[in-house]
């Protein structure tokens, strides 16, 4: 039969699937209801916000499909797998092509807070390609944590990231869309040298480290890098909130807007530094402080499909007769 198993996350699994009508291939995140006990908040927040989007370098939530024992989220296939990995994949990397990769993200971000939305967990595992070709866009996905600003436009559950999260958010301060710019930072930092701008294996440490903004542009790695490249990291790796920039000031830095990235190739000594701090790194553990939720890795989302799906699903979903009581007027399931 034919069946292809995606990726499983922290409570989720997600399978490909294809358009009958166009043969249009699809996602299908799977979740089974038993999983969101506790996580309720989680799962409709994460719908909340993504039936506001719609933007082409953020992946949107398409439909929804319920049984009596899992959710089903109807979601574009995003093929182009993660950020660093292409990066390291590739022969030839400038400073130029991170100025692009930071311009699309920071065009979503800064439409996310038009919209009033804080993203909370912006870092290179939500960040995909759309497709495996070397001129795909980047998409912004996985709003497991993203979080609608209130009436004060600020918020207070400590979550995110640990190498990637604001200041504020650690020292458990109120806090606003503020920090995904600092984030976005760090995020650029690390694509122009391969290596993040505060570890330790000690969490206290890096707390420290981040609490004080504690950073520095190292020799040999930063010595052929731009002095606009490095004012403009400085810029959204701003300590005090107040003064960091917006994603507006941000998309308006010569660094991004002008011409002042170079094109010279330094994909030897980011890879190599990729390679060596991005395997199976802390980096890539979420926490949430409160601990309500874990969060919902990798979403990939998306545009709208006709009224009848192949659905190539493995043997761990729903029965044969609860998927079509379920999906009988949309989907035929094809099993072993």
């Amino acid at each position: 039969a034919n069946t292809d198993y995606w990726r499983k996350g922290a409570f989720s699994e997600v399978v490909m699937a294809r358009e009958k009508a166009t043969g249009k291939m699809v996602a299908i995140k799977c979740i089974p209801k038993k999983a969101l006990k506790g996580k309720e908040t989680s799962i409709e927040n994460e719908i909340a916000v993504l039936r506001k989007i719609k933007h082409e370098n953020i992946v949107a939530l398409e439909d929804i499909y319920e049984s009596s024992n899992h959710l089903y989220l109807i979601m574009q296939l995003v093929s182009g797998g993660e950020l660093f990995d292409r990066i390291v994949e590739k022969g030839f990397y400038t400073e130029m092509d991170a100025s692009r990769l930071i311009r699309q993200v920071l065009d979503a971000v800064n439409y996310l807070h038009s919209m009033g939305i804080v993203h909370r967990d912006l870092k290179p595992e939500n960040l995909l390609y759309f497709s495996p070709h070397d001129d795909s866009k980047i998409m912004i996905s996985d709003f497991g944590l993203s979080k609608m600003e209130g009436t004060g436009d600020v918020m207070a559950t400590a979550c995110g990231t640990p190498g990637y999260v604001a200041p504020e958010v650690l020292a458990q301060k109120p806090y606003s869309k503020a920090v995904d710019c600092w984030s976005i930072g760090v995020i650029a930092y690390i694509l122009l040298c391969g290596y993040p701008p505060f570890y330790d294996e000690n969490d206290s440490k890096l707390f420290e480290q981040i609490l004080k903004a504690d950073y520095e542009f190292d020799a040999p790695y930063w010595d052929d890098i731009s002095d606009s490249a490095k004012d403009f990291i400085g810029c959204l790796m701003e300590k005090d909130p107040e003064k960091r920039f917006t994603c507006d000031q941000a998309l308006e830095h010569p660094w991004i807007a002008g011409d002042t990235a170079l094109c010279k190739n330094i994909h030897e000594s980011v890879s190599r530094q990729m390679r060596k701090n991005f395997a199976k790194s802390k980096w890539r553990q979420a926490f949430n402080a409160t601990a309500v939720i874990r969060h919902m890795r990798r979403l990939q989302l998306g545009t709208s499909f006709g009224s009848s799906i192949s659905i190539l699903l493995a043997a761990h979903l729903p029965t044969k007769l609860e998927v079509r009581i379920l999906c009988c007027c949309c989907f035929s399931i094809t099993y072993d």
